[in-house]
């Protein structure tokens, strides 16, 4: 069966967000078509999940947690994913697939995903995900070079705008012709995305435990090809105010938590719902939030959009069946301080915001 969306990642956040939008559309006859998976890693570890991901009769993904003050605790079976291949292993079959049948290309392959390995290049498998997917776009290129959309999940702000950037310095450096590089610049739309889901726990094989909320939003492009209709999945003109309160207020709560739990030494398994289930946090969260975090908002003309959004948030903190570790958000802690506190002090400058000045300050 042809698969016009080819997913490069197997992480259970795919699992649980893309992977069950699409299986959810295609009941209803508003997906482009099922899913191709491709293993980046070559990690021989997750064979077991590779083949589980393809199985015809899905995959589990359970969702639990509060949804308009309602406990929500249900299992849906996933079955979007048609076939699953390694890097490694099965590169002539992706590029089979890259070529002939992919319209959208999905990706999410972490933290360092747009690193290219030191000495990587196009012969044989390329070892990083950039250099596979320019390989990939050079093969399609000679092939008819039909129209692409590629759509990165990666938690970059900006994302499509980094990856097409990078892929054009890689494709000057690696594959000088003009006529691929012009290609490139027309027919290969990389639209900046913002993905929101806690997805708090895998299930083996396949599999993942995710909360209610769930958003994917993407921002428009001239000839953008969407992968389906989703009641999560938006398409707007400007992804900026959707990013700004993602990172400024779930993603800097959650660094506000980590912070506060590594400068007191708490339990090392502590979860968020955990730590929130104590009055003087909570109060002084929620204090940091109106006081610093409201008021920045205002500024931008936002208040009202942050005030709901903080409601959201607060609620999924406290979702009783996710036990999301504070020793997995302090990781990267000062990147992230940067990223989500430096930069909204930059952001609203003129607003009075001690406590998120000392976060940064490291104090």
């Amino acid at each position: 069966m042809k698969t016009p969306i080819l997913q490069f990642g197997t992480s259970r956040f795919l699992q649980a967000h893309v992977d069950l939008f699409v299986s959810e559309a295609l009941a209803k006859g508003d997906a482009l078509g099922p899913i191709t998976v491709v293993q980046t890693s070559g990690d021989p570890q997750r064979a077991r999940r590779i083949a589980a991901l393809a199985d015809r009769h899905g995959f589990p993904v359970c969702i639990r947690g509060l949804e308009e003050g309602r406990v929500i605790d249900r299992e849906l079976r996933v079955k979007s994913v048609t076939r699953a291949l390694s890097t490694a292993t099965q590169w002539d079959d992706v590029a089979r697939v890259f070529v002939e049948e992919a319209e959208v290309i999905v990706s999410n392959t972490g933290d360092s995903g747009y690193v290219v390995s030191p000495g990587d290049a196009l012969s044989g498998v390329p070892k990083s995900f950039p250099m596979k997917l320019l390989k990939l776009l050079a093969l399609r290129y000679r092939n008819g070079g039909k129209p692409l959309t590629v759509l990165p999940c990666e938690l970059l702000s900006r994302n499509g705008d980094k990856l097409k950037a990078l892929i054009h310095d890689l494709s000057r450096r690696f594959v000088p012709d003009e006529g691929f590089d012009a290609w490139l610049s027309t027919s290969v739309i990389f639209a900046n995305t913002l993905v929101d889901r806690i997805v708090s726990a895998p299930l083996e094989p396949a599999g993942a435990i995710a909360e209610p909320y769930a958003l994917w939003v993407i921002e428009n492009r001239t000839g953008l090809t969407m992968p389906c209709r989703h009641p999560s999945i938006h398409l707007v003109e400007d992804l900026t105010p959707h990013e700004k309160l993602k990172l400024h207020i779930l993603n800097l709560g959650h660094t506000v938590l980590a912070d506060h739990w590594l400068k007191e030494a708490r339990r090392i398994d502590e979860t968020v719902r955990e730590m929130l289930a104590s009055a003087p946090v909570r109060d002084m969260l929620l204090q940091l939030y109106r006081e610093e975090v409201i008021p920045g908002f205002a500024l931008h003309g936002m208040e009202q959009a942050a005030v709901s959004y903080l409601e959201q948030t607060m609620a999924r903190f406290e979702n009783p069946f996710l036990d999301h570790a504070l020793k997995d958000i302090a990781g990267n802690h000062r990147e992230k301080i940067e990223r989500r506190i430096a930069a909204f002090l930059r952001w609203c400058p003129g607003i009075v915001m001690p406590r998120l000045e000392q976060i940064a300050a490291g104090a």
